[in-house]
Formats: C-alpha cells, structure tokens, sequence
C-alpha cells in the first residue's frame, strides 16, 4: 500500500506563493509519474502538472504555466507543488497522486487534499 499525505495548504492573497508537499510511504516502488490535481467546487477534477519519475519530463495544465514549478527528490518519495502569481481561479482543493507500477497491477495513488483559497 501507499499513502500520500499534503501539505501546505491555505489562504493566500492574489499574486502570492504557496508550496505544497506531498510525503509519499508505503510501497513506492516502481513509481511512473507524480503529480498533483485540483478540484474546485461544483468542478471536476482537472490536472496541474505531471512530472515523468524516469525522464523528469513535466507537463502543466496551460492555466499554471509560468506560474507554478513541479519537482521532486532523488528519492521519489515527495513531490512539491510551488505556486506563484496566485489568483482567485486556483481556489481548489489540491491533491497528490502517485501512478506506480506496470502492466495490471498499474495504478492510481491519491492524497486527501489540501485546500488552496486565493481571496483577498
């Protein structure tokens, strides 16, 4: 099994930073991509950025490019989200996932989310 537990949440003004984290344990071996999704209410869930865990290959959702940096540590086991520029449209409740394994066994991690409110 794998948990994901986030951090970093809040309430932030427009044009502020936020960092997240996210604390990865369990079996995480084999891990194919990290990344983190929001969801903002009455929304479904849509993807921010994606990070490849062999390549290093990113990919951001077009609303957060420029704005928002994904990494990760050698050992794969956190996954940090930085937001900068904020604005009231990022208002969402974040979450991490985790893909690890291959052929059937491949599947989807997800943390419990961490709330993001961008309010003056």
């Amino acid at each position: 099994q794998v948990q994901l537990v986030e951090s970093g949440g809040g309430l932030v003004q427009p044009g502020g930073s936020l960092r997240l984290s996210c604390a990865a344990s369990g079996s995480i071996f084999g891990v194919n991509v990290m990344g983190w999704y929001r969801q903002a209410p009455g929304k479904q869930r849509e993807l921010v950025a994606i990070i490849t865990a062999s390549t290093g290959e990113i990919h951001f959702d077009d609303s957060v490019k420029g704005r928002f940096t994904i990494s990760t540590n050698n050992a794969k086991n956190t996954v940090f989200l930085q937001m900068g520029s904020l604005k009231p449209e990022d208002t969402a409740v974040y979450y991490c996932n985790y893909n690890i394994g291959t052929g059937w066994s491949r599947r989807d991690y997800w943390g419990q989310g961490t709330q993001v409110t961008v309010s003056s």
